[in-house]
């Protein structure tokens, strides 16, 4: 026997975004089925608009269609008696009983061509075997209502250091869970897209008691949408690639001290090269190698002179800082990627005399070193980059 849903299941599922539908009981004819379905409808509307559906040449064919449907059902004695118990919004009660003249049937056909529309050939357009659901006409709309972003180029710096900060490892994806996670200055993958709520307006209560609100959200093509908090929601939570992307990691990396139940990660070491490579001796002051590891370091340069990652001739240690509690790779790829302007760009031979180009050599001082490596214990250093015409970290 299926278990009833009880209060705090639905309250859980509501959070998840997934919409609860209670079944109706007793048996009613396919007429008062469609009569409620076309009411739902209206209610829908309601709720996510704050108003019932109005006339108008400006407004949405939907709304319009809503607009004609209430009338009807106002002067409908049939659907009163019927609706009015489902009637909570209250847009039923105290209307006038005049409806339009000589029908008492809602035909959505009709519908149409008071409205200018001609209907489709296979029967009306809210009949539930050829139509998509509310709610999933409501998205495909949203997304069909993006629209050009006229002030993308403010936002597409954002973008492009999103995706730096998670090829770096600094932002992570993690699947979308709660509603709570939707704010301003949030970002998602849904759709294949990068999303950034740029904006969101005031949260208010639905009448059914959920909290919604409007927001901006720029997408990575260069569009936007004005779209509901739920509306995002349920597209994160439909989309089974669908994914929020963490923030910054914020506050300090890593500590040179260690501090009581702290694990050591490994080291950051600084090497110079005792190659006799032209390029190196020419600027061997500033010829660093800038690596992790989670190993002693004498152990990590031995044999040195026999590995193309160490330009095939011995080192020397010219800086290390330990590194607690912080992944070796992720660091890594930030140290790289903060000096990434200055690498060296050399090719050396190996070994067996294939050419090899290593990656982790930089022309960059030791201050400039000791700066970035106090700028990660702080946290700031997301936020710089280094400039090879100063010689120092900068803004970015």
């Amino acid at each position: 026997m299926a278990k009833a849903f009880t209060d705090e299941d639905d309250a859980l599922l509501e959070e998840l975004g997934v919409e609860v539908e209670t079944k109706r009981q007793g048996t009613r004819t396919p007429r008062e089925e469609r009569i409620i379905a076309g009411f739902e409808e209206i209610q829908r509307f309601v709720d996510e608009h704050g108003r019932p559906p109005q006339h108008g040449d400006d407004r949405d064919i939907f709304e319009r269609i809503y607009a004609v449907r209430l009338d009807r059902l106002r002067g409908l004695p049939e659907a009163l008696e019927l609706l009015i118990p489902l009637d909570h919004q209250q847009l039923l009660s105290g209307a006038a009983l005049a409806g339009v003249a000589g029908s008492d049937e809602v035909n959505d056909d009709e519908l149409l061509a008071q409205l200018g529309v001609d209907a489709p050939p296979e029967g009306g357009v809210r009949e539930l075997r050829h139509v998509r659901t509310a709610t999933e006409r409501r998205e495909a709309e949203e997304i069909a209502n993006r629209e050009k972003c006229e002030d993308f180029a403010t936002f597409k710096p954002l973008f492009q250091q999103v995706q730096k900060d998670l090829e770096a490892g600094i932002r992570q994806t993690r699947p979308f869970e709660l509603k709570a996670e939707i704010r301003a200055g949030a970002w998602f993958i849904v759709g294949g897209q990068k999303a950034y709520v740029a904006e969101a307006g005031e949260t208010y209560t639905t009448p059914q008691g959920r909290t919604d609100a409007r927001l901006r959200v720029i997408f990575d093509n260069g569009t936007q949408s004005n779209m509901l908090m739920r509306s995002l929601q349920r597209a994160l939570n439909k989309d089974d690639a669908g994914r929020r992307i963490t923030d910054p990691v914020a506050g300090p990396l890593f500590s040179g001290e260690r501090e009581h139940g702290d694990e050591a990660s490994g080291t950051i070491y600084v090497l110079r090269s005792k190659s006799d490579h032209p390029l190196v001796v020419a600027n061997r002051e500033v010829v660093h190698k800038i690596g992790v590891t989670t190993l002693d370091v004498a152990q990590r340069i031995a044999g040195a002179r026999l590995q193309p990652t160490f330009l095939m001739a011995d080192v020397e240690v010219v800086a290390t800082y330990k590194l607690f509690n912080i992944s070796q790779t992720k660091l890594e790829n930030l140290i790289h990627r903060v000096f990434g302007p200055a690498r060296l760009e050399i090719e050396i031979k190996d070994r067996f005399g294939n050419p090899v180009t290593p990656r982790e050599w930089f022309l960059v001082p030791l201050f400039a070193i000791d700066e970035a490596v106090e700028r990660i214990k702080d946290g700031t250093i997301t936020a710089y980059v280094y400039d090879p015409t100063s010689a120092r970290l900068r803004m970015r």
